[in-house]
């Protein structure tokens, strides 16, 4: 076993944002929502992810605002805790232990000091009964405190958090569970139970789905299984409690939500629409279809100006108060399945796989953002169960980026199957996929596997599939011609009719290995001629792949007898084989390096090798619950420094996998870390300067060029300070008004001290009056006054004017006696009379200065060129 303390296993991004409902900010400028193990902000306005807040140990299954505090807010975890955060700094300020799994909780004003938590009324995770305790938090110094004074409200109620709901500002809690709706009042601490049958009327289904009550009124609005909403009044007695019915959603109702005033019930589910509920008027309703997917959460923010809703596809859209969507913040979208594996477009090295249905979406592993959707099918989806659509089930990228292969499937109930094959070209202009060539049932059964050959010389493309064929597909040449090229099958066969189930192209495309059942066979792209088969393993050959770079003599393999099998191709033989599951295997296109993922005991482990070296690079036993079926190497941006044989194969690539529940899993090392930690130390900066995007990229850069082109231009000269930098207007910024004089008494002197003087004109500061371009308008907050520690930046300043001022009057009167001791030439000439009588208009004293300056120039170089 090889020692790996130095590399962790990480989620890089890529979580649920859907998970539970999200949060906005009483300002409105931020949303929280829970994220894995984090919680995420991003800003409604521009979308961006600010940061997140880490801290819990498990997954975050809630997150609610202060009501104390409007900068605070608290998340919970399965980890057993409630934390309360500083939003805006992504501050940890307490952590309250609890000693259970948390599944929810909820918060009221009315209640302070007590949050409302959902846990299992035995303490083990895998409970199916659940209860809703009150906590009272302890108020303690300390950052860690046990908060285990736990009280029960209700029993037997749902974990999932839009299952209960406060109502009429906290004097009420109402919990809804299968056919069970249960209210309880806090003041009476007494609770009323009102149960639905489970068959109505024309077969309607009356099971609960949601429920939300009114702020101000006792009102409760309760979602059902058949797409009704009841409204639900006089429901402190038990027996006159009445219900009225409200119903357009055809599907389930997955979320109900009052706005904070109450004028408005919101409502989504199935149909990707938003339905607006007026309150007072039951009929009335507004619409706003066409949000993508199934809704699954509707939040208000707290001044009713913002809604969002989370949806299916793991997608939050911001919108303003129910009229357009504007802001979308769209994670990594996990469907039923990936059909497609894991790739990495190696234009934008974006991870693609599916996205939203008939979609292939681009996902940024570095920004943990999606990039863009290409849609594939281009048919309209529509959201409806039990209806056979297309869906993409391969994808593949060439190696340049230039060509992407896609293949969509429908028929997967019995029908007749469909199969269509599609090209894609990379268009440059709009830097975007552009449908080039579509092949309408290019085999007659299920594509089994697709890949693009790796050589430069030629453009080619090769399909296996069940009906025992495997055909190659080329660009067709149309240099001679301006018209755009198509594809077409340029070569089919098999082998003694068994269905070809994997295939794969050597590092330099010149072999193509083909796995029909038990036999492997290799051929040459070149030629199509078979080269040789090697023998046969055990059971069928589920995956193949090639070596590379100093092991491209190897072609490794695995069965479905649970064997890895590795074969030499210069003696056709094989190298060696021994007894592993293997459910993945997946080669590093930069170095020597394959990963294979085994399963064993409901776990998964992995083993990274060398096919040239016994003995592994890298192994870790239970890497996770489940079957690791998707995984990809992704270049990194900057190659590793690491020395250690442990790590070094992680220097030029980076691993990551989806484990059984979709979770997108790296490996991180030590080296990799601190570089991180290095970076992010660099980007610091002053806490005075406005930190944004343009100042961090271009703001020392061009600071130096201003500084480099004025010391050529003028080195002698001193560089004038902006009033901007000067510790006058600092001193005025940040001193409390409560100790500053009049603005009155300081006006004059702190008009002064903004304005600029003109060095190149020779003008004191207080010439510059006479120049209205010359000044900077003082700023709006230039009424507050000052501190003494101001006069004496003023007095500096004034007596630094003062000393320009005598040392201009000082040269003015050295270049008047200089001009009494002028060239007698130029007297003999004035004394012949004015220069009017000449026709020369007479000179001013600025422009006989400036002759007297061209005067003084040095003309040799002049001279020295005539001569040439």
């Amino acid at each position: 076993m090889v020692e790996h303390a130095e590399i962790r296993m990480v989620h890089c991004g890529g979580t649920k944002i859907n998970f539970r409902e999200p949060v906005i900010t009483n300002d409105s400028r931020f949303l929280l929502c829970a994220a894995g193990e984090s919680v995420n902000v991003y800003s409604t306005s521009t979308e961006e992810y600010v940061h997140d807040l880490q801290g819990h140990t498990d997954l975050v299954t809630g997150v609610v605002l202060n009501p104390s505090n409007h900068l605070q807010v608290y998340s919970c975890s399965a980890d057993g805790t409630v934390r309360l955060w500083d939003f805006t700094d992504g501050i940890l300020i307490k952590t309250f232990i609890i000693g259970y799994p948390i599944y929810s909780i909820y918060v009221s004003e009315k209640h302070g000091g007590v949050v409302f938590v959902v846990v299992p009324m035995a303490n083990y995770k895998s409970s199916e009964l659940f209860q809703l305790v009150a906590v009272n938090l302890p108020r303690s110094g300390d950052q860690e405190v046990e908060a285990r004074e736990l009280s029960a409200v209700l029993c037997d109620v749902s974990p999932h958090p839009g299952a209960a709901s406060f109502g009429r500002e906290g004097e009420y809690i109402a919990a809804v569970k299968g056919l069970q709706l249960e209210v309880f009042f806090f003041k009476k601490q007494k609770s009323y139970r009102f149960s639905l049958k489970s068959w109505m009327k024309k077969g309607a289904k009356n099971a609960f789905t949601c429920v939300s009550c009114h702020p101000k009124e006792d009102c409760i609005a309760t979602g059902h299984a058949d797409g009704k909403i009841r409204m639900w009044r006089n429901f402190n007695q038990k027996k006159e409690y009445t219900y009225s019915t409200l119903h357009w959603h055809h599907g389930a109702v997955n979320t109900l939500c009052f706005t904070p005033e109450g004028t408005n019930l919101l409502s989504g589910g199935i149909e990707s629409v938003l339905v607006q509920w007026h309150y007072t008027q039951e009929n009335q309703k507004d619409f706003l279809p066409r949000l993508g997917a199934a809704i699954t959460h509707i939040a208000v923010s707290p001044d009713g100006s913002l809604f969002c809703t989370s949806h299916s596809d793991n997608k939050i859209k911001i919108i303003q108060s129910c009229v357009k969507v504007s802001a979308i913040i769209q994670g990594l979208v996990k469907g039923d399945g990936v059909w497609t594996n894991l790739i990495i477009d190696p234009r934008s090295k974006a991870l693609v796989l599916n996205g939203k249905p008939g979609h292939l979406q681009f996902y940024s592993l570095h920004r943990d953002k999606q990039l863009y959707n290409l849609d594939i099918v281009q048919q309209e989806y529509i959201h409806e169960e039990g209806l056979d659509q297309f869906e993409v089930v391969k994808a593949a990228f060439d190696a340049r980026g230039d060509w992407l292969a896609t293949v969509e499937e429908r028929g997967k109930k019995g029908a007749e199957l469909e199969i269509n094959l599609k090209l894609w070209a990379y268009d440059k202009l709009t830097q975007s996929f552009v449908l080039n060539t579509t092949v309408t049932a290019p085999h007659e059964d299920r594509i089994t596997a697709m890949y693009f050959s790796p050589s430069p010389e030629t453009t080619m493309l090769v399909t296996t599939s069940l009906d025992g064929h495997f055909k190659a597909w080329l660009l067709a040449d149309h240099s001679d011609t301006k018209a755009e090229g198509f594809w077409a099958c340029d070569f089919v066969s098999g082998y003694h009719l068994l269905k070809p189930g994997c295939c794969s192209f050597s590092a330099d495309g010149s072999l193509l290995a083909v796995g029909f059942q038990e036999v492997v066979t290799v051929w040459s792209p070149a030629s199509w001629e078979l080269l040789t088969t090697l023998s046969q393993p055990p059971g069928a050959i589920r995956d193949l792949c090639f070596g590379r770079l100093s092991c491209s003599k190897y072609l490794l393999g695995t069965s479905t007898k649970n064997q890895l099998c590795c074969w030499n191709l210069l003696t056709c033989s094989l190298e060696w084989s021994t007894p592993m599951d293997v459910s993945l295997l997946q080669t590093d296109p930069l170095s020597e390096n394959i990963a294979a993922f085994c399963s064993q005991s409901g776990s998964s482990d992995l083993f990274v090798f060398k096919p040239s070296e016994p003995r592994p690079l890298y192994s870790q036993k239970a890497l996770c619950t489940g079957k690791v079926q998707h995984a990809v190497f992704a270049p990194r941006d900057q190659m590793l420094e690491s020395c250690e044989e442990r790590t070094q194969w992680l220097n030029r690539s980076q691993l990551y996998f989806f484990t059984q529940h979709m979770d997108l899993l790296t490996f991180s090392t030590k080296t990799e870390e601190d570089r991180l930690l290095a970076s992010s130390k660099q980007l610091m900066v002053d806490d005075s300067v406005a930190v944004t995007p343009f100042y961090l990229l271009l703001g020392k850069h061009r600071r130096q060029q201003l500084e480099k082109q004025e010391a050529l231009t003028n080195p002698m000269a001193e560089r004038t300070q902006l009033p901007q930098g000067s510790i006058a207007i600092k001193e005025l910024l940040h001193t409390p008004a409560h100790v500053l004089p009049s603005a009155s008494f300081l006006c004059a002197m702190f008009v002064r001290s903004l304005l600029i003087s003109i060095s190149s004109a020779g003008l004191p500061v207080h010439a510059a009056l006479k120049h209205p371009h010359s000044m900077m308008l003082p700023p709006p907050c230039f009424t507050v006054g000052m501190v003494p520690g101001f006069f004496q930046t003023l007095c500096l300043a004034f007596r630094e004017e003062k000393e320009h001022e005598e040392e201009e009057m000082e040269r003015e009167k050295e270049e008047e006696d200089s001009e009494g001791e002028a060239d007698p030439r130029l007297g003999e000439s004035a004394a012949c009379g004015p220069p009017e009588e000449f026709g020369a208009p007479a000179l001013t004293k600025a422009q006989e200065r400036e002759l007297r300056k061209v005067k003084t120039f040095d003309h040799s170089w002049l001279s020295s060129l005539l001569d040439c």
